[in-house]
């Protein structure tokens, strides 16, 4: 995160959204206009206190340590590492920069972890709505580039909001929690089949009885929902209980009922 800040975004002059985004922004105000230099640790570390709380209290305490861990160690390098120019051109920096900063946070996220700011209001509507919030954030953070458009030009603003869009499609490629996956899957045994889906994932499922048309034999379908990061472990295990099972995964795109999610504590 600190080598994208230094590299990327000082290199094109960018706001990268969120709270990093917001500290960058008050940074570069009070030294237009105000002439006063804040450093990034201080904004950064103040503004994520107030989220770190509501994190700590919502969603869990071990979950905004490390993000707070997270936080201050990435502020600190901010502050010490000098600005290194991978690229001069601002739209390579704005996909790039982007791509790295979205696979950052996603590490960030594997860990139980993130990287603080609106990271947190992201986890918890998720956790709260059961619905990938991350694309709200990115109209939220659109609003603030707007603002930084308004002030410093907004060259400078599209090509954050490029950044940003990067970040987010990145993320939804990487990160897959907050995401549902529709599972089918025609099996020959459906106990141990939903045995497995018990076990490692928790969720529930239907078992739907049917006719295989093409030999005309009985065939039993289980239908189940799980989390996008599931989906691999549960395909794998069940490949290795029934080896001809036929699994069909659909994305699914709007959820309304009882969904278990694993808890961050």
């Amino acid at each position: 995160m600190a080598f994208n800040l230094v590299s990327f975004v000082r290199t094109a002059g960018l706001f990268p959204g969120g709270f990093t985004g917001l500290s960058l922004l008050i940074q570069e105000i009070c030294a237009h206009y105000v002439g006063i230099h804040v450093p990034y640790s201080v904004l950064s570390l103040t503004l994520n206190i107030i989220a770190a709380a509501i994190c700590f209290r919502y969603i869990g305490r071990h979950f905004a340590l490390f993000s707070m861990l997270s936080v201050a160690i990435t502020s600190v390098l901010t502050d010490l590492i000098p600005t290194f120019a991978v690229a001069s051109d601002p739209l390579l920096n704005s996909v790039f920069g982007g791509i790295v900063n979205g696979a950052a946070i996603s590490l960030c996220l594997r860990a139980d972890a993130s990287t603080g700011g609106t990271d947190f209001i992201s986890i918890y509507l998720a956790e709260k709505s059961g619905r990938d919030a991350f694309n709200i954030i990115l109209a939220g953070n659109v609003v603030m580039l707007s603002i930084a458009g308004a002030l410093f030009g907004w060259e400078r603003a599209l090509y954050s909001m490029v950044f940003q869009f990067c970040t987010t499609q990145t993320l939804h490629t990487l990160f897959h929690r907050y995401q549902h996956r529709t599972m089918w899957i025609v099996t020959d045994m459906p106990e141990e089949v939903y045995g497995i889906i018990r076990d490692d994932t928790h969720h529930a499922a239907t078992l739907f009885q049917g006719t295989g048309l093409y030999k005309n034999e009985p065939r039993s379908m289980i239908y189940t929902v799980l989390s996008g990061d599931d989906v691999r472990r549960v395909v794998h295990d069940v490949r290795k209980v029934d080896p001809h099972a036929f699994i069909n995964t659909q994305r699914t795109d709007s959820l309304t009922g009882r969904f278990y999610r694993r808890p961050q504590d």
